[in-house]
Parts: structure tokens; C-alpha cells; sequence
């Protein structure tokens, strides 16, 4: 039987979106570009019209994630296969690969947030159609787009020659080793941004992923730093972000994870060492007490609503590149 070369892994343009560096430093702007023509203009591209099916499958559990890809993929004209984790048990009952043949022949694009990268790429490689990272434990990319976004809408906007990302400075505090801050690097780097990290010693990032991203920062005029204190990594940065300190599958160390962190707060005291006008992201759910304060997430410098509505057009946008090509 002949292999149906849309269903061919193979295929020379199928492209993936596994990690944020998958993307070039041009690409990533298209992306960007994109996404901001769609949050204008939701309904202008149709490309899975049909409609297509689009494989969503949730191991971990979901709100932004599942709410911003339903919604985008019926807002690009096509169906939302909704794929229960629990019961499809992808890679228990049955085989990553053998899922991936089955679900690529099915639909046009494939969408998973689980737990392990390896288990993701072994999809990709065996589904024919394009694959997303919804989050796994190495990488958030779609929310890094999403962030980068609301970044540029705040801090410059859109120009002739792209996003206004370049040469702004991002700080990350909290847990270093997590996939937010991996892929802070990696996509913050790729944007030419100046990425700090600060974080606790005992969570600092995976030293591969540093060098990736530093590799990254050479060529787009950025620069990666990683620091054991928050306030360094603060000072004069435009942007702060940060995440819950006790990720997914970590809930058994919350009591032992929650000392380290508590000089990573982000409250009204760091935010001062920021730059004036700076903003402040979190890409949800939020611990209000722990990794920040009420009085700065409901304050004036929080982008954090506009952040998690940019998961639904970065989405879009993503699915719209991989799609078209």
C-alpha cells in the first residue's frame, strides 16, 4: 500500500513544534507576526477549514491549554478531537508510535501535553502530521509565544521589521530547572531578548539547555545569565516573570521546595528594582502568598490576563505556520 505523503514522516515540510528553538529567529517573528494579525482579525484565516481534525490529548491537568486550543482550533475552521489521557493511556495500553500512525491518519495536526519530551518526539516521528508541545517537563513553547506576544504589545509593539523584542531585558525568578525557565531561555534567546535567570542553587537550569540558548543569544544580539539571587536578576529588567515554585508530579515536595524559594517572591520590594514601567507575567495557575503577592498580580504592571488570552492566537498562529506549509 502506498503511504498518502501527508501522512509521510518523512515528508520534507512537515515541521513540529517540540521546543522553542525548532523555530528559527525569522520564523519565530512570522509566528509572532501572525499571531497578532489573527488576535485582530480572529476569523480571517480558515486553514482547517472542513473541518479538519486536530488531536488534543491532556496527560496533565489543563485549563489555558485545553480552552485556548478547542477554542482556536473551531476558530481556524476546524474540529478539536479531544483526547482523554486517562483513557487512551498513550504509551501503557498502547505503544507512542503506534498511536501516532493511527491519530496522524485520522487528522491534520496532532496536540499533546504530557510528561516526557522523549515521548513527545517519538510521536512526532511516527504521526506524519504536525505535533505541538502543550507543555511537557522540559519545554513550555506555546506559552513562551504567548508571552513574547503580550511582551512586544507592551513594551513596543509591532514595528515594519517585527515584534519590539529585541534588546529587552526578561527576569525569571522562581524555580530555575522547570520547563518555563528552560523555555524562557530558549525562546527568550532566540528573541534576542537579555534572559536572566534567578533562582535558587539547588534549582538552576540544566546546564544543556544554558548553552543552547547562549548558543542562540550570539546570533540574535541577546544574552543569557543565570544568578542565585533575585534581586540581581531584577534590576532594570522590563519584563519579570515567574512561575509556581511546585510543578506537576512535584506536589510531594511542597513543603521542602517552599524555603529556598521564599526570597524569589515576586512582590511590590523586587519590583521596584525593576525598570519603570516594567511588567509582570505568570503563566498560571498562580499561588497567591507564595511565588507572588496579590498586590502585584492584580497591580498595575500585571500583563497576566492579556498573557493567558495570548495562548489562544499565539496558538493559532502555530498551528496556521506548521498547517500552511
Amino acid at each position: 500500500m502506498t503511504t498518502d505523503s501527508a501522512h509521510d514522516p518523512t515528508h520534507s515540510r512537515l515541521r513540529h513544534f517540540l521546543a522553542d528553538d525548532d523555530l528559527t529567529w525569522s520564523e519565530q517573528r512570522e509566528v509572532l507576526e501572525l499571531a497578532a494579525v489573527l488576535k485582530a482579525d480572529p476569523y480571517s484565516r480558515q486553514p482547517l477549514a472542513g473541518p479538519q481534525s486536530v488531536a488534543i490529548i491532556f496527560d496533565k491537568p489543563t485549563l489555558r491549554t485545553q480552552a485556548s486550543f478547542t477554542a482556536g482550533v473551531a476558530a481556524l475552521g476546524g474540529y478539536p478531537m479531544l483526547v482523554d489521557g486517562r483513557l487512551a493511556q498513550v504509551g501503557v495500553r498502547e505503544s507512542v508510535p503506534d498511536t501516532a500512525r493511527v491519530l496522524g491518519r485520522m487528522t491534520t495536526a496532532i496536540v499533546w501535553r504530557t510528561y516526557a519530551q522523549s515521548a513527545l518526539e517519538e510521536m512526532a516521528a511516527h504521526a506524519g502530521v504536525p505535533v505541538v508541545n502543550a507543555l511537557t517537563d522540559a519545554y513550555h513553547p506555546c506559552q513562551i509565544l504567548a508571552d513574547l506576544l503580550t511582551i512586544a504589545e507592551h513594551t513596543g509593539g509591532f514595528t515594519a521589521d517585527g515584534p519590539a523584542l529585541s534588546g529587552r531585558t526578561l527576569a525569571y525568578v522562581g524555580d530555575g530547572a522547570n520547563n518555563m525557565a528552560h523555555s524562557y531561555l530558549l525562546g527568550g534567546a532566540l528573541a534576542g531578548l537579555h534572559v536572566r535567570i534567578g533562582a535558587p542553587e539547588d534549582y538552576q537550569p540544566d546546564p544543556a539547555v544554558v548553552k543552547r540558548a547562549a548558543a542562540l543569544a550570539a546570533g540574535t544580539g541577546g544574552s543569557v545569565t543565570v544568578l542565585e539571587e533575585a534581586t540581581a536578576a531584577v534590576t532594570g529588567a522590563d519584563v519579570v516573570a515567574t512561575d509556581t515554585w511546585v510543578s506537576m508530579g512535584q506536589e510531594d515536595e511542597k513543603d521542602e521546595r517552599e524555603a529556598p524559594f521564599r526570597p524569589f517572591q515576586v512582590n511590590a520590594e523586587l519590583l521596584d528594582s525593576a525598570e519603570e514601567g516594567a511588567v509582570v507575567l505568570h503563566c498560571l495557575p498562580a499561588y497567591r502568598g507564595k511565588e507572588i503577592t496579590d498586590e502585584v498580580i492584580e497591580g498595575p504592571a500585571s500583563r497576566v490576563w492579556d498573557e493567558a488570552e495570548n495562548r489562544l492566537h499565539a496558538q493559532k498562529a502555530i498551528l496556521t505556520w506548521l498547517v500552511d506549509r
